[in-house]
């Protein structure tokens, strides 16, 4: 029997998907499946069809069909054929494309900057030193760790986290009670979604959330069944005295490090006032941690569970510190929502990469997250610290709060003129926050508060310099200029 075919070159070609359904035979199907795919740049000018015996074994019918195929699709001009290059797609002038509809001019500049705040500066990010960190965790990992993963994450990352939490930010966790996420957003989706099934049928159970912050978080606790209700938020953080006045409360969403977007760390008084209402009503307190590591003029704040670990559900996210992109962030359980939150995840959750789970270890374990962090920190002070110089310099008017900590600060303004402001910053290309932007509307018993939200952490060093300067140009004048 003669197997010359089987180590012929084109018993290696190229796999081609064509359909060849439709009227007129085989032949007139092969026509119309490779005259399509060349019309609409499915396979592209210059691509390599396999050879006439290739394609009619693959498909299944005889060489001389696809053949002749070629051969009218060559005399039509969509494929081409050389001898000593095959056939290939032809070459052919792309159509001119319909010119889109213009937006009538408007007059303002196009953006420049995005201030927007939330993320940090992604050109910082580490990549020689992930990227060796990466080769290391791949060559030291397990074959399992190549397979689906499990739920809770790699073991790996969740004993580095363990330690790492301990010693940074006073977290008491084993890791058994870590579950990694694919974000802090799927982290507390599954908790909404613990909490509603510990509920039962009955009525959704309420969350109390600050009246400040992300309304994003708010929909995603509605989404996993939950009812929210605001806090007041006022200089000292939210007033968790309001939690024993709202009926069926099972959990509180708190930042008490560092109150998004006013920039206050949630009072002493405050913080075991949640959790005396967490202890007495049997509820719990999702505590959100999101920029713990950045401390500037003050010792940092301890994370609260680490004061009571049996009613405080910690959330951690490496989106700050590293980059939103990794998708890694961490839930420190206690022991009675472990298997619930499992439960949740088991079905059909996301799974954050199981080599970047190991990647992460390792960069914990050989520092690098450290030496990272701590760069960072001191690179976004002095940022803080141009910005609060360069307002005390020419627009002394204008009041800071929210400095001690994070990547942001908050410009107080004068009422009513938040609305304003906004639409003068865009005249100077930047897209900036303003306090009411993040303002529940359903409370509505918080007093107004106009201010700027504007981050000093996400753009990129060469673009620091410009973006101050834009918004320099679009604060108001000094009330008290000119006046003697």
């Amino acid at each position: 029997m003669d197997n010359s075919w089987a180590t012929s070159w084109d018993a290696f070609g190229r796999d081609l998907h064509l359909d060849l359904a439709g009227p007129g035979g085989l032949r007139a199907g092969l026509i119309r499946a490779l005259r399509e795919a060349a019309r609409t740049g499915r396979l592209a000018p210059g691509t390599r069809l396999p050879s006439s015996r290739t394609l009619a074994a693959d498909l299944g019918i005889a060489r001389n069909t696809v053949a002749e195929a070629y051969a009218d699709l060559v005399a039509e001009g969509w494929l081409s054929a050389r001898q000593g290059s095959g056939t290939r797609i032809a070459d052919r002038t792309p159509p001119r494309p319909v010119p889109a509809r213009r937006t009538p001019p408007t007059g303002r500049p196009a953006p420049r900057f995005d201030l927007t705040p939330g993320t940090p500066d992604v050109s910082a990010f580490p990549r020689a030193a992930w990227l060796a960190a990466a080769r290391r965790a791949l060559n030291a990992a397990p074959n399992d760790a190549l397979g689906y993963g499990t739920p809770q994450g790699r073991p790996e990352l969740r004993t580095v986290l363990a330690d790492y939490l301990a010693r940074v930010r006073g977290v008491r966790a084993d890791p058994d009670r870590i579950v990694i996420c694919a974000g802090f957003m799927q982290g507390l989706a599954l908790v909404a979604r613990a909490l509603t099934a510990a509920g039962g049928p009955a009525a959704a159970p309420a969350v109390a959330t600050e009246g400040y912050g992300l309304g994003f978080h708010r929909d995603v606790l509605t989404r996993g069944g939950l009812r929210t209700v605001p806090l007041t938020v006022d200089a000292l953080g939210a007033r968790t005295a309001e939690l024993p006045s709202h009926q069926g409360l099972s959990a509180a969403l708190l930042t008490p490090a560092h109150q998004f977007p006013t920039g206050v760390p949630l009072h002493p008084d405050r913080r075991a006032a949640a959790l005396d209402w967490a202890v007495a009503h049997d509820g719990w307190i999702l505590e959100d941690d999101y920029d713990g590591e950045f401390r500037y003029d003050r010792q940092p704040v301890g994370a609260l569970q680490g004061l009571d670990p049996d009613r405080v559900v910690y959330l951690g996210t490496a989106s700050k510190s590293l980059a939103p992109a990794l998708r890694l962030a961490w839930l420190v359980l206690p022991d009675r929502l472990v298997d619930p939150v499992l439960a949740v995840k088991s079905g059909g959750e996301w799974q954050s990469g199981a080599l970047d789970q190991l990647t992460l270890a390792e960069f914990m374990t050989c520092g690098g997250y450290d030496r990272h962090v701590r760069g960072s920190r001191l690179r976004y002070r002095r940022r803080r610290d141009r910005l609060v110089a360069a307002l005390a310099a020419h627009a002394p008017h204008i009041e800071v709060s929210g400095i001690a900590a994070g990547l942001h600060a908050v410009l107080e303004l004068p009422p009513g003129t938040e609305q304003s402001m906004i639409e003068a910053a865009r005249w100077q290309g930047l897209v900036l926050n303003g306090l009411n932007a993040f303002r529940d509307p359903a409370a509505r018993a918080m007093p107004a508060r106009d201010g700027l939200v504007v981050p000093y952490g996400r753009p990129p060093e060469h673009a620091f310099g410009g973006a101050l300067e834009a918004l320099l140009r679009a604060l108001p004048p000094d009330p008290a200029a000119g006046t003697h």
